[in-house]
C-alpha cells in the first residue's frame, strides 16, 4: 500500500496557478481510492503513472455551435465523441442514388461527416443501391418513381466519385488534394445492395420483421403524414426505415459503425436503426449506438435553399458548372449569409463574427460576405481548380472588366450562358443592333437602343455608346466567339460556324 503511494501527488488547480504538493499517506487506509478526480475548480488526485484518455474539443460542441445540430439520441454521445484518440467514433451517412449527382440538399451530410472526419473520427459514406429501388417516403408527398438497373449503377458510380472526391480533401484542414485525382484511400464508401441482394422476403421478415411493431413504424412522422394524405403510402415504402434501420444494424456488426448522421426528416429512420440494434444485439450502454440529425437547408423565410429556376444545384462539375455553382452563393441574401457561413464552411466562428461585424459597419463594400461564403462552399465542392475556374469566369463575365477575353475562357462558361451559331458572313459587318436582336439577346431593335442610351450594352464586356457600331473581324475572340451582355446578367455567347 505505501509503495503505491508513494508515486501519488496532490494536484490544486486554479485560476492563475498549479501547487503540486507532495502527499504522504497516512498510516490507516483512505476513506476512498485512487485515482480520484473532482471538477476543474477542486483539488484533483491522480496517479502520475495512470494514463488519462486523450480528449478534445466535442465534435457535437462544434456542431450545435454552428447550427449543424438538431437532435442526438443519446446526450452521452457529447462526451464520447471528445475521445478521438482511444476510441474515435465510426460515423455513417447514406445517400440513395436517385440521380447521377449528389445535390446540395446532400451537402450537409457532407459537411457533418467532414466534421467528424476534420475532430480525429472515421466516417462512412452508405450509397443506398437498394434502398434506392423502394424510395425514402420521408418528406415526400408522392412516391419516387421506379429506376432500372442501368440508371442505379449510372447514378451510383456518378456519386461514390463525388463523395470520394469531396471527403477526400475534407480531412486535410485547407482542403489539399490527397493525390493526383483528390480522392484518399481512406474514405470508405459501400453500397447496400452488396448485402440487401441476398435477401429472400422469407429472410427479412425472420431477421427484421418479427422485431418491428406495427403501431411504432405508423407513428413515424413520415409515416403518419402520407397515411393522412389522399396518395396514402405503399408497402413498399412502408418498410423503407426497416431497410434503413437494418442497414445501421449491418454496419455495426460488420463494420464497427455506431453512429448514424442524417437530416431532421430522417430521425424516424435513424431511430428505426438504434431499435432494432437494441432488440436484436440487445446492445446497451458503453457499446451502444447513437444517432444524429442536422437541420435541413432552408432560408430564413422558411422556404428551401437549393433550387434554383433551372432546378437543383447539383454537386458534380458535369451537371453544373463551378462558375454556376460560385454565383449561386454569391446571391445568397443579406438575411441569410452568416449563418450559412457557419452552416456551409469551416471558417473559425471568431472570423464569421468578425465578417458580421463588419456588414453593420459604415464602408462595408456589398457582397463582401456573399464572395467568401461562395469561395469557401466552392473550394470544398470542386477543389481550387474549380474555384480558379469560377473566378476566372467571374471576372472574365464582368461587364466593364478589363480582363482580356479568350475563347477558352469564355467556352468555359458556354453552358451557363445562352447561345446560339451564326455564319461568319452573317456577324461580320453586322449592325450591332441588328445582332443583338437575332442573337435573342433582345426582342425589339427599340429595346437595344433604349438600353444603349442608357450605358447598358456591353460586346465583350465593353461598354458600347454608338448604334451605329457594326462588328468587325477584332471584335470576334479568336475567330471563333462573341459574347453580348445586356447589363450585368443577361448575355448571350454567339459562336461562329
Amino acid at each position: 500500500m505505501a509503495t503505491n503511494f508513494a508515486s501519488r501527488s496532490i494536484f490544486f488547480s486554479h485560476s492563475t496557478k498549479l501547487l503540486i504538493l507532495p502527499f504522504k499517506p497516512p498510516s490507516s487506509h483512505l476513506p476512498f481510492s485512487l485515482p480520484l478526480r473532482f471538477t476543474r475548480t477542486t483539488c484533483t488526485l491522480q496517479h502520475q503513472q495512470h494514463k488519462q484518455p486523450q480528449t478534445t474539443r466535442s465534435v457535437i460542441g462544434i456542431l450545435e455551435e454552428r447550427g449543424l445540430l438538431d437532435s442526438i439520441t443519446n446526450d452521452s454521445l457529447r462526451s464520447i465523441s471528445s475521445n478521438t484518440i482511444n476510441a474515435p467514433l465510426k460515423v455513417y451517412c447514406g445517400f440513395d442514388p436517385t440521380a447521377e449527382s449528389l445535390h446540395l440538399g446532400n451537402l450537409l451530410g457532407l459537411i457533418v461527416l467532414s466534421w467528424f472526419r476534420r475532430s480525429g473520427h472515421n466516417v462512412v459514406a452508405l450509397i443506398g443501391g437498394a434502398t434506392a429501388r423502394v424510395g425514402d417516403p420521408s418528406g415526400k408527398s408522392l412516391e419516387r418513381p421506379e429506376l432500372d438497373v442501368e440508371t442505379l449503377e449510372r447514378n451510383t458510380a456518378g456519386i461514390e466519385n463525388t463523395i470520394r472526391t469531396i471527403l477526400g480533401r475534407a480531412k486535410n484542414p485547407n482542403f489539399e488534394e490527397m493525390n493526383v485525382n483528390g480522392n484518399d484511400s481512406s474514405v470508405v464508401v459501400l453500397n447496400n445492395y452488396d448485402w440487401w441482394k441476398e435477401f429472400s422476403l422469407l429472410d427479412f421478415l425472420k431477421r427484421v420483421g418479427k422485431y418491428a411493431r406495427v403501431g411504432s413504424m405508423m407513428a413515424k412522422e413520415s409515416v403518419r403524414k402520407r397515411l393522412e394524405s389522399e396518395q396514402g403510402m405503399s408497402y413498399t415504402e412502408f418498410t423503407y426505415q426497416l431497410l434503413q434501420g437494418y442497414d445501421f444494424l449491418h454496419l455495426f456488426q460488420n463494420e464497427g459503425v455506431n453512429v448514424q448522421i442524417g437530416g431532421s426528416d430522417q430521425w424516424g429512420n435513424i431511430t428505426a436503426g438504434t431499435e432494432l440494434i437494441r432488440k436484436i444485439l440487445q446492445v446497451e450502454g458503453a457499446t451502444a449506438t447513437y444517432g444524429l440529425t442536422f437541420p435541413l437547408l432552408l432560408k430564413s423565410d422558411g422556404t428551401k435553399f437549393g433550387k434554383s429556376e433551372d432546378g437543383a444545384i447539383w454537386l458534380s462539375p458535369s451537371f453544373l458548372s463551378p462558375y454556376k455553382f460560385y454565383q449561386y452563393f454569391f446571391s445568397v441574401p443579406d438575411a441569410d449569409v452568416i449563418r450559412f457561413l457557419k452552416i456551409l464552411t469551416f471558417l473559425d466562428i471568431d472570423e464569421i463574427v468578425k465578417l458580421e461585424e463588419e456588414t453593420k459597419k459604415p464602408g462595408y463594400v456589398p457582397n463582401t460576405a456573399q464572395r467568401r461564403l461562395a469561395e469557401e462552399v466552392t473550394r470544398f465542392v470542386h477543389g481550387e481548380d474549380g474555384l480558379s475556374e469560377a473566378l476566372r469566369a467571374t471576372e472574365a463575365l464582368k461587364p466593364g472588366s478589363e480582363t482580356k477575353l479568350d475563347w477558352k475562357t469564355i467556352e468555359g462558361i458556354a453552358e451557363d450562358v445562352p447561345s446560339c451559331s451564326l455564319a461568319y458572313d452573317e456577324v461580320l459587318n453586322q449592325s450591332l443592333v441588328d445582332l443583338s436582336v437575332s442573337s435573342g439577346l433582345f426582342d425589339s431593335k427599340s429595346a437595344v437602343r433604349r438600353l444603349l442610351k442608357q450605358g447598358g450594352l456591353y460586346l465583350n464586356n465593353s461598354r458600347v455608346d454608338s448604334e451605329n457600331k457594326r462588328i468587325e473581324a477584332a471584335d470576334i475572340v479568336d475567330g471563333k466567339v462573341l459574347l453580348l451582355s445586356a447589363g450585368k446578367k443577361n448575355k448571350v455567347l454567339v459562336r461562329i460556324v
